[in-house]
């Protein structure tokens, strides 16, 4: 699936959707000052809050609500091309939505790129920076054979990444997401706090700027892991995970939403038409 993933977005190599119409005409500057201010944001014990996107008229009433940057769902933006979450959208059409997302607001955007599609990490930092992206998720589930990337291996992903982003003054912001916690969905964490510290220490070592122990909802295990991590933490707000204020008491620096908000709006949708069918 990586390798087919890879060869679409080469399909698309010389045309790349996400330049001309879509390319950062703002400039390089502009983008460089978008990574400062979002890695300036992830301060421990004042979350960023990110109520994630999915579309352009989703990102701008993000905006227009106060918050100071646009994160993607990538489940909510596969949803809208029509594909199922999980790798499983081309990743020209996903890189072509978060371009078409960048544009439309004037706040950094981070994108939820997955694994990252095959790409190698040139070409996956390429098509992050051509879309004027600011920051990406990347996570350590390997879709392709299942099951968990080898801890070394991700992180010399991540530090292939970071050097490839600073060989072209690129300061992208990278929340490398630790998926030990996706084993039972959440409801032992205690059974898998040693792996995902070791993991969260190793991908910050590599380069990355933020941890995203994704499902990780415990308050006591979440306390465990921000204390022993080594750097910024990211907490899935799930409705049984704690309260903002007490995410922040706990020393959490990113907070965000995934695809819960557009699941709400869905579920809203349906309840509208029942009443119009009715």
């Amino acid at each position: 699936m990586g390798l087919s993933k890879s060869r679409d977005l080469g399909r698309t190599e010389h045309a790349r959707p996400w330049l001309g119409e879509l390319g950062h005409d703002r400039g390089d500057v502009t983008l460089q000052a978008r990574c400062d201010l979002l890695r300036a944001l992830h301060v421990p014990g004042t979350p960023l809050v990110l109520p994630n996107a999915w579309d352009v008229p989703s990102a701008r009433v993000v905006v227009a609500a106060g918050f100071p940057v646009v994160a993607t769902t990538s489940a909510g933006v596969a949803a809208v091309l029509g594909y199922e979450d999980g790798e499983r959208a081309p990743a020209s059409e996903m890189f072509f939505a978060a371009g078409r997302i960048a544009r439309s607001v004037d706040v950094p955007v981070t994108a939820d790129t997955e694994a990252g599609y095959g790409l190698s990490p040139d070409e996956l930092v390429e098509a992050l920076f051509d879309a004027g992206l600011a920051g990406c998720n990347l996570e350590d589930t390997d879709h392709n054979a299942g099951g968990l990337t080898e801890p070394s291996r991700q992180a010399d992903r991540l530090a292939a990444i970071r050097r490839a982003a600073t060989a072209r003054g690129y300061g992208l912001v990278i929340n490398a997401r630790v998926d030990v916690f996706l084993a039972d969905r959440g409801k032992r964490p205690e059974e898998h706090l040693d792996e995902g510290i070791t993991r969260a220490r190793s991908y910050l070592n590599a380069g990355a700027d933020c941890v995203y122990p994704i499902l990780l909802h415990d308050e006591r295990v979440i306390a465990g892991f921000v204390e022993a991590a080594g750097g910024p933490v990211n907490i899935l707000k799930l409705p049984q995970a704690p309260a903002l204020s007490r995410l922040a008491e706990l020393g959490v620096a990113r907070v965000s939403y995934g695809s819960l908000i557009q699941h709400r709006l869905l579920q809203n949708l349906a309840t509208i038409l029942a009443e119009i069918r009715d």
